[in-house]
């Protein structure tokens, strides 16, 4: 990673950032790499790369932020950035002496970016299994994309660190026709690591995943709706926990009281068994952070201890504004976003029943499997998410299978509504993107199976 600046120059930079009486600055340099391969009908059809290169400058008064970015790494543009940045706060005469500078170790990635004709590779050794899984198949599509993102951080704490991020994503969709009727199914995996992570191993396991998935649609219907019993599968039901009750514990929106837990910090919000975390500790994860944006360092958050209301997600900004440390969620797209709070892994812990018990429990119900897509209201917490695959529960079994179905719930409410936790704790590492104010993110979920007692199914 080479940046063109010494730690002398970016101790000017910040000084001049805080020259007209900011309270706090950081300058966030980046040097990004994505490339991506795509292979349809047989054919590598697509490829795209794509390089980010420049430097964003916040500066930090009271409540105000004040952020200018530029793609050149010049002395002269970094000084006028900062000077803009600093134009939030126009009291002459203050001054903030800025510390020297004591960034951490760079940390590297453990394999470079894949050459193009070994990604090729890849993709038409999908394409082949792919067929020969199933002579259904008709089409496959895969996806194979990479970024390397090199980023430098300081601020004018005197703090700050280098880092290497690599992302992998793979991306499988077939569609297979059978007796007439057509069905798409998909599948993914994306890391925090280089492309070694997909194994001939790995790529017959997601395969499988996606054929067996696919062809369970063929079978499937839709049910009468209603209010009823809803069993979340372990794994990628754990996007009730990003969607309908997250985002709600992102401390911008307590800050701003829109999200519906403002003022229930240390109050009770659901069942004692229900203990939820935010991790930006787990090995390779999407959402593994060594350090957030902000220089803080990566850390695992309890956000319902027992069911008590424990912590929200802060930022710099909002641990400033509630007098608390950073809980290491200050997350940004690239250079040209300021930082937000925003989640990393965020998933229920285990609880003491089986999958077993909690399906015998129900009378009359669903079990829901996988999901594809939802909206959720972060104030109110109202959301709505399609489920593509399920069973529905008779007298404690599984019987017929289902798909394409809305569940509709309240977050909050939900949360209450949990009545048992299985023992199963599954972290979904699909291909996961979280969107907010504007920028995307890596995430992950997960979720042990749980049974919520009521949830309109539509």
């Amino acid at each position: 990673m080479a940046f063109p600046l010494t730690d002398e120059q970016l101790h000017s930079i910040l000084s001049t950032a805080l020259s007209k009486g900011g309270e706090y600055a950081d300058i966030f340099l980046e040097d990004t790499r994505i490339s991506s391969l795509e292979l349809q009908d047989g054919t590598v059809s697509q490829a795209q790369q794509v390089m980010l290169y420049g430097a964003g400058i916040r500066v930090v008064q009271g409540t105000q932020t004040g952020y200018a970015y530029t793609m050149d790494l010049s002395p002269q543009a970094m000084l006028q950035a900062a000077r803009f940045a600093g134009s939030i706060q126009q009291h002459a005469g203050l001054s903030c002496e800025v510390p020297v500078l004591t960034p951490t170790p760079l940390l590297t990635a453990e394999t470079p970016m894949l050459e193009p004709d070994a990604s090729k590779d890849i993709l038409l050794s999908i394409n082949k299994r792919a067929h020969e899984i199933s002579p259904l198949v008709v089409r496959v599509k895969a996806t194979i994309a990479q970024r390397m993102q090199n980023l430098k951080f300081v601020c004018s704490e005197g703090t700050g660190f280098s880092d290497n991020r690599p992302r992998t994503t793979l991306f499988i969709s077939i569609v297979i026709q059978k007796e007439g009727k057509t069905q798409m199914g998909f599948g993914s995996r994306m890391y925090q690591r280089g492309a070694e992570f997909i194994t001939p191993e790995l790529i017959e396991e997601l395969l499988q995943e996606t054929v067996q998935q696919t062809l369970f649609l063929f079978d499937a219907r839709q049910i009468e709706g209603g209010e009823m019993p809803v069993v979340m599968a372990a794994g990628s039901s754990g996007i009730l926990m990003h969607e309908a009750i997250g985002h709600a514990f992102e401390a911008d929106f307590i800050r701003t009281g829109e999200s519906i837990f403002t003022g229930k910090l240390g109050q009770r919000i659901c069942n004692p068994n229900i203990t939820i975390v935010d991790d930006g500790t787990l090995p390779y994860d999407a959402g593994m952070l060594r350090y957030d944006d902000e220089g803080t360092t990566g850390q695992k958050t309890t956000l319902v201890e027992k069911g008590i209301l424990a912590s929200f997600l802060h930022d710099r900004i909002s641990a400033r504004h509630f007098g608390v440390s950073s809980t290491g969620n200050g997350r940004r797209e690239s250079f040209r976003h300021m930082p937000l709070p925003r989640m990393r892994s965020t998933y229920m812990c285990a609880g003491d029943a089986t999958e077993e018990d909690i399906i015998r429990s129900v009378k009359r119900g669903i079990y829901a499997q996988t999901f594809t897509n939802g909206q959720v209201q972060i104030g109110a917490g109202d959301f709505t998410f399609f489920m593509k695959k399920g069973y529905l529960i008779e007298d404690g079994h599984l019987t017929t299978p289902i798909r394409d179905m809305n569940i509709i719930g309240n977050g909050p409410q939900a949360l209450q509504h949990i009545s048992m936790v299985g023992n199963n704790l599954k972290i979904d590492h699909s291909a996961g993107m979280c969107g907010k104010g504007g920028q995307r993110v890596g995430v992950s979920q997960g979720l042990p199976t749980v049974l919520v007692d009521k949830l309109v199914v539509g």
